[in-house]
């Protein structure tokens, strides 16, 4: 079938009968009705629709119907643009809010299905699943949330789990039929509300039963959704603009003895493979690229709200807030050149596709965590006491609204377009919403000391210390 509408892939989602837990209480009715999921979803449909309306999409090589450019395995330069073009696309119908939008981890399949030949001829490994998988998601349209994070029992670096019953999910046992895996893993954003959940090991694994991959429908038996409560603050895209629509619930998977049957494993019990393939595959170079893109979007808004609020309460002239909002825009311009020089430094890999330079984009990703909760507290302090003193939507429509509209009014607004603009500025960065956003953008690609020590052992730096050696007439 062809690339869905948003009315197929909500209808698809609510068919599903997939075991979520929301404030101890097993979830029941239609998803797409539920407060706690129904603005993300919405949102989420209005993606596939724009897909559609906007041609977002590509011919399949194999039906020859349209399907989503988020798939589009890239073997040139203007493939990876045209796979930006896309992306950015997505990404500026949510403002950069969404971090789990569909074309991200349709990328990781796509990245995935690109670095099959790494598996050919390795131990327990099935490659042949994972190009099943990449076409059925293509010509479905399917959508995909994913977990490689243990629980957090004991982080130090040498720790052997040694409970009688697992923590981590692992597997148990394998028969006829596929492996049998239980225990728990974090953190499924949006679990339970995709048709199919993506496990994988991402490298560091010491026990061969912790060394899988595979994907499976949310509604596997024996796969559970524990939510986190909900950040959405009420039903008033006034009082809360951007929980409404963009809270993208994040959850803990429980296997509770689950069956992968063997056609849905990609590799199982490989300690090599398993700690490399993340790294030899493309995840690395086409992820970072789909994070960047959006996250050079979000920069845009956390700019946009800035000059708003500059302007709502006539304080550009003041040069400590000028510096302010140019430090926003540098930030901006630095993550929109490092993404531009991946796709121009762009080169083939062993298998005829096409990766973005990693380098740039190591770059950026170590830089972000760092960035991003720092524009937030710019935007904090431009707003100042303004960011606390936000009346509701119900005080606009009470007997008060007369004092509201002369002592709240700005000086290039007037009192309800000024607390709008607030509440927007608030709610990405004070609400449970809000924090949420930078702690996920603190640690979305990992630790960033992690990253940053990834950036030095990766980057080829000897030419700098040969010149240097050049210079001082210093035998190499």
């Amino acid at each position: 079938m062809p690339a869905i509408s948003g009315k197929e892939f909500m209808d698809r989602i609510d068919r599903q009968d997939t075991e979520i837990w929301l404030d101890g209480k097993k979830v029941s009715g239609k998803l797409s009705n539920h407060p706690a999921f129904k603005g993300v979803l919405k949102e989420k449909a209005h993606l596939y629709d724009q897909q559609l309306g906007q041609s977002l999409t590509y011919t399949s090589p194999q039906t020859g119907d349209p399907v989503g450019l988020s798939y589009l395995q890239p073997k040139s330069k203007e493939d990876l643009i045209q796979r930006r073009h896309m992306i950015e696309a997505w990404a500026q119908s949510t403002y950069g809010l969404m971090g789990r939008s569909p074309d991200y981890m349709n990328t990781v399949v796509t990245a995935f299905a690109s670095s099959i030949d790494y598996l050919e001829g390795k131990e327990n490994c099935f490659p042949e699943n994972i190009k099943a998988l990449y076409e059925r998601a293509r010509e479905d349209d399917l959508s995909f949330t994913h977990t490689f994070v243990n629980p957090q029992v004991n982080r130090s670096q040498l720790n052997f789990e040694d409970s009688e019953e697992p923590i981590s999910a692992r597997m148990v046992d394998e028969n006829e039929d596929g492996i049998i895996i239980k225990g728990a893993r974090l953190l499924a954003t949006q679990g339970g509300l995709t048709d199919e959940v993506l496990v994988f090991s991402a490298g560091g694994v010491l026990d061969p039963a912790h060394a899988f991959a595979f994907s499976i429908p949310s509604d596997t038996k024996g796969l559970k959704f524990i939510c986190r409560p909900s950040f959405v603050g009420g039903e008033s895209k006034f009082d809360h603009p951007l929980s409404t629509r963009y809270d993208e619930m994040d959850t803990i998977l429980v296997f509770d003895n689950v069956l992968v049957p063997w056609d849905r494993v990609f590799f199982y019990n490989n300690l090599e493979v398993s700690n490399s393939f993340m790294i030899k595959s493309s995840f690395q170079h086409l992820a970072l690229h789909q994070v960047l893109t959006r996250q050079v979007v979000k920069l845009e808004l956390v700019l946009g709200i800035a000059e708003t609020i500059v302007q709502t309460i006539n304080i550009g002239e003041y040069q400590h807030i000028q510096e302010k909002v140019a430090e926003i825009i540098t930030c901006m311009e630095t993550m929109k050149a490092l993404l531009l020089k991946s796709e121009q430094e762009a080169e083939l890999d062993d298998w005829g596709y096409m990766r973005p330079n990693i380098n740039p984009l190591r770059v950026a990703s170590s830089s972000f965590p760092k960035i991003y909760p720092h524009l937030t507290e710019i935007l904090q302090l431009l707003g100042a006491s303004g960011m606390v003193t936000i009346p509701s939507e119900k005080d606009f429509a009470s007997p008060i609204q007369s004092f509201l509209n002369q002592y709240v009014q700005g000086k290039n607004a007037d009192a309800e377009t000024r607390v709008k603009i607030f509440r927007l500025a608030w709610d990405l960065t004070m609400s449970a919403f809000g924090t949420r956003e930078t702690l996920y953008e603190r640690y979305f690609f990992g630790d960033p000391i992690r990253l940053s020590s990834m950036v030095y052992k990766t980057y080829p730096k000897e030419e700098f210390v040969d010149r240097v050696k050049n210079f001082l007439d210093i035998e190499n």
